[in-house]
């Protein structure tokens, strides 16, 4: 944003310079009503486009230019599917949006040499539809849990600690709500916080979870083994904040955060549920074919599980210093 700014208080007189000396072009970017947007070129010294609808997707028609802008129409509306691709050869372009909601989104795009792709996920486009955004998120949730190694593997400590039913379901759905309220406060803004810390105390929470696990194996029981849903939901808490990192990542337009929140929290929770199936499903094949060997495997995951933890942690922990 503030190399935006910058470029765009440049002086009228500079324009003829600022190519030649940053290789970055200007471009304003302004929705309308009906679907209707108006695309400027700051720099005078960039050569026009004489058919403006071979940057732009194939659903879009050009309008009258006006003095200062080309103008075109989308039927629907450009969204975060969409790119824009410029026949420029310059370093890059900056190009500035402005919404019909009224939010203003700026981005750098770097050129190849031949073309300066402008991708409108960067610039917090609405999404096509519904639908779209629902298979969109639903998949990236899934994803986020059952490629994020550290949140399976707090997921499996849990089940290590749980026996019972009742206790599975009331501490599966705490560490949900838990992650589930940070997510949305870290999304919305209401409560940001860095990523270095959080993924230190993920960390910690494996640490953690794998020595009560071997401390019930031993016998020694404490408050955690009888309520093991309380530390479900404080340690949820920091993993809703990692879940967050990937929504932050995409740029959301402001209206479709609710929904995106919505349907990437289902898809975390549908690869959560999946996951805990397939274990319980593989402890009970086991527990039929290697009965007296289970204890020493369970006794063996817990160990490799607070090694791995205590390894991340400590790896991890120098980004505290850095940041």
């Amino acid at each position: 944003m503030l190399a935006a700014i910058i470029l765009l208080l440049l002086p009228l007189t500079a324009y003829s310079h600022d190519i030649d000396v940053t290789g970055v072009a200007r471009v304003l970017l302004y929705e309308q009503n009906d679907n209707q947007y108006e695309l400027s070129i700051v720099d005078q010294q960039v050569p026009p486009l004489f058919n403006i609808e071979r940057v732009l997707p194939e659903r879009c028609e050009s309008l009258d230019p006006s003095r200062f802008s080309y103008r075109f129409q989308c039927q629907p509306a450009l969204n975060v599917e969409d790119t824009i691709s410029f026949p420029w050869s310059f370093e890059g372009v900056v190009v500035i949006a402005q919404w019909s909601d009224g939010s203003d989104v700026s981005a750098f795009f770097p050129g190849d040499g031949s073309f300066v792709d402008v991708q409108l996920s960067q610039l917090k486009a609405g999404a096509a539809s519904i639908a779209s955004l629902a298979v969109t998120y639903l998949i990236l949730g899934a994803e986020h849990i059952l490629f994020g190694i550290d949140h399976l593997l707090f997921v499996l400590g849990l089940l290590l600690l749980l026996t019972g039913f009742w206790k599975l379901i009331k501490t599966i759905t705490a560490f949900t709500i838990a992650h589930s309220i940070t997510l949305a406060f870290a999304v919305l803004g209401i409560f940001p916080v860095p990523n270095a810390p959080i993924e230190v105390l993920i960390a910690l929470s494996i640490v953690f979870l794998a020595r009560e696990v071997i401390m019930a194996q031993r016998g020694e029981f404490t408050l955690v083994h009888s309520k093991p849903w309380i530390v479900a939901f404080v340690f949820g808490l920091f993993h809703g904040f990692g879940f967050a990192g990937a929504l932050g990542e995409l740029g959301l337009s402001d209206a479709d955060i609710p929904l995106a929140l919505l349907f990437f929290n289902l898809g975390v929770e549908g690869g959560q549920v999946a996951f805990i199936c397939a274990l319980l499903a593989t402890n009970a094949l086991l527990t039929r074919l290697m009965h007296d060997l289970i204890p020493s495997m369970q006794r063996g995951l817990a160990y490799g599980l607070g090694g791995i933890a205590m390894f991340w942690f400590l790896e991890r922990l120098p980004a505290l210093v850095i940041a």
